[in-house]
């Protein structure tokens, strides 16, 4: 999963995902209940993903993966910054972008989460 076209894809196919352009035109966010789960870096060669991961699991990835490291302009012990440059297996990085998406999912509160027919184990 390195091409724009299938993270973005991926990535609005999430119950209640909102594509947003709040740091500019090429800063891609996507949002759950007005939170953010993932940032795409839409001009990076290659593309780069900033996505929300439990901490323990953060530092293992980046153990892991050269192409995984701290989030860039994020708080890094909540945040990957995934570079796609093929290094990471396709079905790993889909797991990230739905871990991300859980993760924020969990934090809504239950009215949030009611309103967009989620549970916190979506």
């Amino acid at each position: 999963m390195q091409e724009l076209v299938e993270v973005k894809a991926y990535l609005a196919e999430k119950p209640g995902s909102v594509e947003e352009y709040p740091f500019g035109p090429t800063a891609l966010v996507y949002k759950v209940g007005g939170k953010m789960f993932a940032l795409v870096s839409e001009d990076a060669r290659p593309l780069r993903i900033n996505l929300k991961c439990d901490p323990a699991l953060a530092i293992a990835q980046r153990d892991m993966y050269a192409a995984v490291l701290p989030g860039y302009h994020m708080n890094k012990r909540h945040w990957n910054t995934v570079v796609l440059d093929g290094s990471v297996p396709a079905a790993e990085v889909r797991a990230m972008m739905d871990d991300s998406y859980a993760l924020v999912v969990k934090g809504l509160g239950k009215a949030v989460r009611e309103r967009l027919h989620l549970s916190a184990d979506d």
